[in-house]
């Protein structure tokens, strides 16, 4: 049974929560924008207007702006938001104590039939529905930056959210037009982030070994099709991002994701990337011109391959299908093609010779390559 969602409540008036309250608002339903601080409410609905504007302007709104911004009710009182709910975003900072508070706080207002969802990227869903009486009703909903563009969500399974609310929470994603992927097991990184993560690893272990140097890596890249080489990306999103989050990955996952000398000193130096204006490259003018006849140091293959081996490793798992996680990848990275749709194409005996010898040459456990690539059961996955 899919249970009806008309009301709202998303918390946190930030980047992805007003990004959030927008879309779903977009979509039609009516909904409670709360933060902590009048300032980062009034914020958050002016980013919301000044998109609603610019959408109307382009001809992409079906309704005027003030139809649009009327489903909003901003707020910085909890129970307000919380007590008509049902469906509950949380979207606040990344910390994990202070999202475990919040989910105690709204237990007390919403009711018993509220759905509460975190927009974590990286937090156990299970372990922060430990702090509610709903694990049954506690899923994961990880929206892409920007919410307004990127299509994909991440449907997130707890180890008790049920079927009902999976179910639920996918024809509530289709509903506000965007393309949902269900994560059947609570793992770090769920999809999209997951299969990329070892490619960071390789990269790094590319400039502690000399190989390349980061501006001869997006050289390559760039000229092989990509839209922005990998070092980058990394100071466009932010190092300290980053690093986080690869060292939540060494304590979760593997000690292999510890992250690199050389990306510890970058973040310890305050380089952040583009937001600090030096990081890799220097930002100060905007964008960094990448010399691209330094391209051809490294195979771009390489990169393609430990994501490979990740994806085929969630699909062993039993995280998601083959098919859930090519859309992950094609949709929340811009790529053509995912995981599994390339490994069709390759011969799967260099794969695995390939992933060994990566394994060897950079002392990583996690390039060694899965075990069905290696026995070629992988080739059930294909579809």
């Amino acid at each position: 049974m899919v249970r009806k969602i008309e009301k709202l409540a998303v918390l946190g008036a930030g980047t992805m929560g007003h990004g959030i309250a927008e879309v779903c608002a977009m979509a039609g339903y009516e909904v409670v924008l709360r933060d902590i601080k009048q300032e980062f409410v009034d914020r958050g609905m002016k980013m919301i207007r000044d998109s609603v504007e610019k959408l109307y302007a382009k001809g992409k709104l079906k309704e005027s702006v003030e139809t649009v911004m009327s489903r909003i009710t901003p707020t910085t009182d909890l129970a307000t938001a919380v007590k008509n709910a049902d469906l509950l975003i949380e979207a606040i900072p990344e910390i994990f104590n202070l999202k475990l508070e919040t989910f105690k706080e709204c237990e007390k207002f919403a009711k018993p039939e509220c759905i509460f969802t975190s927009n974590t990227s990286t937090m156990s869903i299970t372990e922060m529905s430990k702090a509610t009486n709903r694990p049954d009703k506690f899923a994961g909903l990880h929206f892409f930056n920007p919410p307004v563009l990127m299509q994909l969500v991440e449907v997130i399974r707890g180890e008790k959210t049920s079927e009902e609310t999976m179910k639920t929470l996918v024809e509530f994603v289709k509903s506000i037009g965007k393309v949902p992927v269900r994560v059947e097991k609570d793992v770090p990184g769920f999809i999209a982030n997951r299969v990329v993560a070892p490619r960071s690893v390789l990269l790094f272990g590319m400039l502690e070994k000399g190989v390349a140097t980061p501006e001869e890596i997006d050289a390559t890249l760039r000229k092989a099709g990509y839209p922005m080489g990998a070092f980058e990306l990394l100071d466009y999103v932010g190092l300290d991002v980053h690093y986080n989050g690869q060292k939540y990955y060494s304590e979760t996952i593997s000690p292999d994701f510890t992250p690199s000398k050389i990306l510890e000193e970058k973040v310890k130096s305050g380089q952040l990337g583009a937001k600090t204006g030096k990081g890799f490259y220097d930002w100060s003018k905007g964008r960094p011109e990448i010399d691209l006849s330094k391209a051809g140091k490294i195979d771009p293959l390489d990169l393609v391959l430990v994501e490979i081996n990740e994806a085929v490793r969630l699909w062993e798992m039993g995280v998601a299908t083959p098919q859930d996680i090519d859309t992950a990848l094609k949709l929340g990275y811009n790529r053509a093609k995912g995981p599994f749709e390339i490994l069709k194409e390759l011969d799967i005996g260099y794969v695995v010779k390939r992933l060994e010898e990566l394994s060897k040459t950079y002392g990583k456990k996690i390039f060694m390559p899965a075990e069905s690539l290696k026995t070629g059961k992988v080739r059930e996955a294909f579809y």
